[in-house]
Formats: structure tokens, C-alpha cells, sequence
């Protein structure tokens, strides 16, 4: 079978859940390979083989912590000129779609970002996409170069699929464009203990309904009690009761998780864009017109100050 590139995003070492899911992806459409870059690369090679890796090309540099995106692109042409892949997938993050399109680019590709799923076709790998604020559903192919692809995290579940994983270096020599942008300082996030946005299995949401920044400890609660990540619309953001790092839609964050609580949110379009490919919706709104109500799965006309509550007890008392 043909090779497929997988770009690996892993921190010193461990790897992302989205990672194992591009490699469950690819298996589909060829043999993966994958391409872990930084400190720790190597240690990625046991976890990356039992998803399906038949090679891990590993490459470790300061220069991938102490500058911006480009030597990450110089890498990743390199693992592309050494395997000549099907086709190059990458996570769908903000970093992972810059290196994508830098890659494509360079390579005189065709791109496709934000893909749900993938499957192989005649004419190469078919990629799924939710595009036009999610108001439709399309299948594309990349008709020049080789395919670079992004995928939106939660868009497989992880399947292992033990593999020989063979570890080599890849040499890379790092253009002159590598040192443009230099990191100067970084300041650690603080932990909430909750799991990242984009890439949790449950998102609890909040939005004007809250009615305060205060009041989020509500959908935090309920969050907390189903081991979920907390997300806001624009409006809660933009008022100033949510840090901009937890907004999903179109101007935030896209998260497609197995089950999505919106509480105390219309439904704008522009955030039903960043949460429509949600596998289970639930809205909870007191106002039976609200749009939202026209997406859903399951929707609760009622106060979310006593919806909510409620319904974290029964979470907390069903888990014993």
C-alpha cells in the first residue's frame, strides 16, 4: 500500500488523542507514517506503533521550541521528498492548518482543512467536510499534487492497530525563513483539570442566558459532573464572563465532541458553525423559539438556572 504522512502532535513525548485518530484515518487510505518533531520525538514511538505506524520519522531541534511554525514546515517537506506519501494529514489546530498550508504551498498541492472524515477513493483519498456554517455536507478530492489534509479532532474514534513502528531520523536543514520568528517568553496556562476544548468527548456551553460571569459556576458545575470541557458563545465571551480561549464558533474555536449541552444559547449561526458536527446535541433555552432548538437532538424549554442544577444532581447521583 501506498505511505501516508501523519504529522504528530505531541507534548515531550505524549501524544494527543488527535494524532491516534489521524492514524486511525489513514490506515484507511495507506500505511502510516508518522513525523514527530521536538523534545521527546522518540518517546513517541511506542504509543504511535500500536495505533499503526509502520515507520515514525523522528527529528529533534531547538529551533522547533525557539521559533514560530517554519521549521516544522522545513521537517515535514522533508518526510514528503523522503517517502513521496499518498497523502499528508494533519490535525486540524491553528498551528497544524498554518503548517498545512505552508506545506501545500511549497509542494504545489491542493489543500482540504477541517475534514470530519476520510475514506479512499479512485481518484485518491475523499475527505468529508461540514462547510457553509455547517449548513451543508461535502465530499471532496484534491484533483493536483498530493492531498494535505486537516482533520477536526473527535472526527474518528481511536482504533490500535499494532504496527512495526521502526524508528529513523529524518534529516531536515531548516531554510532560512526557520529563524524569522523567535519565541521570546512563555507563560503556562493555568489548569483547570478539565479536558481541552477541541478535543473533549462532552462540551457544556454557556451562553447570554447565563446572564453573568458568576453565574458560569453553573455550567461549571454540570461540566464537572460529566468529566466535560466548558465552552461559551460569543456573547458570554464578549461581555466579559469568559476567557476567549473557551468561545466556540466561527471566530472561536470548532469542537465536534460525542455530545454538546448548549445552555442559555439562541443559536446563531455563527455559533452553530463551530459545534454543528457534534455527534449528540442537547440545548436547554426558556425561549421555545430560540434557532437553536432547530439543530438539536434533544431540547429542554425551561430556566437554566433550574434545568442545569437539577440536572447535575441526577449526573452526580446516577455515578453514585
Amino acid at each position: 500500500m501506498a505511505e501516508v504522512l501523519v504529522f504528530v502532535d505531541h507534548v515531550d513525548g505524549a501524544v494527543r488523542k488527535p494524532t491516534l485518530e489521524l492514524l486511525t484515518l489513514a490506515r484507511r487510505i495507506g500505511d502510516p507514517v508518522a513525523v514527530a518533531l521536538g523534545n521527546g520525538a522518540a518517546d513517541t514511538a511506542a504509543a504511535l506503533a500500536e495505533h499503526g505506524a509502520v515507520k515514525v520519522l523522528t527529528h529533534e531541534a531547538a529551533e522547533y521550541a525557539d521559533y514560530l511554525v517554519v521549521p516544522k514546515v522545513d521537517a515535514l517537506q522533508a518526510a514528503y521528498e523522503t517517502v513521496s506519501p499518498a497523502a499528508v494529514l494533519v490535525p486540524s489546530s491553528a498551528e497544524g492548518k498554518e503548517i498545512a498550508a505552508r506545506l501545500a504551498l511549497r509542494i504545489g498541492s491542493g489543500i482540504i482543512t477541517d475534514a470530519v472524515d476520510l475514506e479512499a477513493g479512485d481518484g485518491g483519498p475523499v475527505a468529508t467536510q461540514s462547510v457553509f456554517a455547517a449548513s451543508y455536507t461535502t465530499k471532496s478530492t484534491i484533483s493536483k499534487g498530493t492531498p494535505v489534509i486537516t482533520v477536526k479532532p473527535n472526527s474518528a474514534a481511536v482504533e490500535p492497530a499494532a504496527a512495526a513502528g521502526t524508528v529513523e531520523a529524518l534529516n531536515v536543514s531548516f531554510s532560512e525563513q526557520a529563524t524569522g520568528t523567535k519565541v521570546t517568553s512563555r507563560t503556562a496556562r493555568e489548569s483547570t483539570g478539565r479536558p481541552d476544548l477541541t478535543e473533549a468527548a462532552i462540551v457544556v456551553s454557556g451562553g447570554r442566558g447565563v446572564n453573568g460571569a458568576e453565574n458560569f459556576s453553573v455550567i461549571e458545575a454540570l461540566a464537572d459532573s460529566l468529566g466535560a470541557a466548558v465552552g461559551a458563545s460569543r456573547a458570554a465571551v464578549d461581555a466579559g464572563w469568559y476567557p476567549h480561549s473557551n468561545q466556540v464558533g466561527q471566530t472561536g474555536k470548532s469542537v465536534s465532541p460525542q455530545l454538546y449541552i448548549a445552555s442559555g444559547i439562541s443559536g446563531a449561526i455563527q455559533h452553530r458553525a463551530g459545534m454543528q458536527t457534534s455527534k449528540t446535541i442537547v440545548a436547554i433555552n426558556k425561549d421555545a423559539e430560540a434557532p437553536i432548538f432547530d439543530l438539536v437532538d434533544y431540547g429542554v424549554v425551561g430556566d437554566l438556572f433550574d434545568v442545569v442544577p437539577a440536572l447535575t444532581e441526577e449526573v452526580k447521583t446516577r455515578k453514585g
